[in-house]
């Protein structure tokens, strides 16, 4: 049902208990309430999307105040979705923390995982001890997640225009980066593998050879989905010239990402401030002359091929530093698990069972304080941003010395992006508020945590 209701009149704001008047649209009633709308003088409703999912993108409510098929005013209400992610991460370990943080946008889960251990070990003071294959591996993992980020943003915004065939084909290329992921880390989704002061266990033997196997196929998908849309007649009307933002708004706005870069603003942390190892990749940063809805489909099909650029520089990398360790040396800091494959999946190799329970008692107790107590990290506090497919996202932590987070508090870009939304809707056409908020692309489990 949607529930609509013309306008607050002047005599409405001054007496609350005014009588005025109140349509229910129930099926196919539209002409009648239109019309007794008509006869009341009233031109303005304000029609109620949500709180569903009008973009897939999670539980989001939009009040749209139209005149006519006109986009009056819009205003976005989020908080639908709040797990409280962050306060409860003040009462685990600063490496439980990394369960609840990659749970924000799941469908980036690497990029909070990373920030917020960057974080850790800026605190901890250790950030140049981080073995150079770790960081690889970092880097590789979050390139493959930004590609099946954008590209889901793309395939979801066409699936909601009606193009069935872009969300197949984005699902095609997710579930070849998902299986990537979980022959890494042995998960799909909401990995859990990144910890502080390195991941928690190096690829498989044979990850390498697996993950050059399936970039072909990515490509190719990719490719096909750009041939779909970018010289598409009906894409094009959809897309060209909607949803503008000028930069001036958008800087206002703090809003980041693609759609900065497709107002041509090359700006990007990956070159500006880099972290893990950029610097040592070569790639470009794209950009484009109008921030409008096409532009910004465009930029996210660029990064995704410079994604597979850095994606070959890293594996190249790999190779050369096969057999190097993936965590920092300092055993105080180290998570002490030993992950291995077997036929009944993955869990602890059998190797360090034998040793913590029967050999070394002293080991036995390390594993036992760490996994169950956690490391204590110095009082003080950081800020940490890292590029992530949405725009910046930033982790503010605070320690107070003990063994947990004093406080722990994310700027996820999907929340300021979300701000920009009465700037490029309002004064357009109510079925372009859906492409609007699809080049968005928020996921609300990161705007809400």
């Amino acid at each position: 049902m949607v529930e609509v209701m013309p306008r607050a009149t002047k005599a409405f704001v001054e007496d609350p208990n005014a009588n005025y008047p109140e349509f229910n649209a129930v099926g196919g009633d539209w002409a009648q309430i239109a019309k007794e709308a008509e006869e009341l003088g009233e031109e303005r409703i304000v029609v109620n999307l949500g709180p569903v999912h009008p973009a897939t993108h999670g539980v989001l409510r939009l009040q749209v105040e139209l005149d006519g098929e006109t986009i009056e005013e819009i205003r976005v209400a989020t908080g639908f979705l709040h797990t409280g992610i962050e306060k409860n991460m003040e009462y685990r370990t600063w490496t439980q923390g990394v369960a609840f943080c990659t749970r924000m946008d799941y469908l980036a889960p690497i990029f909070q995982e990373v920030a917020y251990c960057l974080a850790v070990e800026k605190l901890l003071g250790i950030t140049e001890q981080i073995p150079e294959r770790a960081s690889a591996i970092r880097v590789l993992l979050m390139e493959l997640t930004r590609i099946s980020s954008h590209i889901v943003a793309i395939g979801s915004g066409g699936n909601e225009l009606g193009a069935t065939t872009m969300m197949t084909l984005a699902f095609r290329l997710r579930e070849d980066i998902l299986r990537i992921l979980e022959d890494i880390t042995g998960l799909r989704m909401n990995h859990e593998f990144i910890r502080p002061g390195g991941v928690l266990e190096d690829i498989p033997a044979d990850g390498i050879e697996y993950i050059k196997d399936k970039l072909p196929n990515i490509r190719n998908t990719i490719s096909e989905m750009q041939d779909l849309t970018m010289a598409n007649p009906i894409f094009k009307i959809r897309h060209v010239d909607v949803a503008v933002s000028p930069l001036s708004s958008m800087m206002a706005l703090s809003m980041t990402g693609p759609s900065v870069r497709a107002a041509g603003v090359p700006w990007d942390l990956r070159k500006t401030q880099p972290y893990c190892g950029y610097e040592k990749y070569e790639f470009d940063v794209p950009v484009a002359d109008k921030a409008d809805a096409y532009n910004r489909v465009l930029i996210r099909f660029e990064e995704c091929y410079q994604s597979l650029r850095i994606i070959y520089q890293v594996l190249d990398q790999l190779e050369k530093t096969a057999g190097e360790p993936v965590m920092v040396a300092d055993k105080k800091i180290a998570w002490p698990a030993q992950l291995s494959i077997s036929t009944d999946g993955q869990g602890q190799s059998l190797g360090h069972v034998q040793e913590i329970m029967t050999e070394s008692m002293e080991s036995l107790i390390h594993h036992f304080k760490l996994v169950t107590e956690g490391f204590r990290v110095p009082p003080g506090q950081v800020f940490q941003l890292i590029e992530h497919p949405k725009g910046v996202m930033g982790v503010h932590l605070v320690s107070d010395g003990g063994t947990r987070p004093y406080r722990a508090h994310f700027r996820d870009p999907g929340f300021n992006n979300l701000q920009s939304l009465s700037v490029m809707a309002e004064g357009a056409m109510l079925a372009d508020t859906i492409v609007a908020l699809a080049m968005i692309d928020p996921v609300m489990g990161g705007v809400d945590r």
